[in-house]
């Protein structure tokens, strides 16, 4: 399982971070999803013969939060 970290803006609140959840745990090939609402950072562990960094950005950034 590869692991990648983010640092990101607008992960306001508790909506937000279901959001996110819902939306990482439907893409394929992730396997963890560690949100941390007071560091505004997101962990997410996946599989990359099913998914890659560039998805899971895209996903993140779809929900409206931007990564630094």
């Amino acid at each position: 399982m590869n692991r990648i970290h983010f640092n990101v803006s607008r992960l306001l609140n508790t909506q937000t971070k279901t959001q996110l959840n819902n939306v990482l745990n439907d893409l394929e090939g992730v396997q963890m999803v560690n949100i941390d609402l007071s560091r505004g950072t997101i962990e997410v562990g996946y599989d990359n013969k099913e998914t890659n960094e560039n998805q899971i950005k895209q996903c993140i950034e779809h929900v409206g939060c931007k990564i630094e």
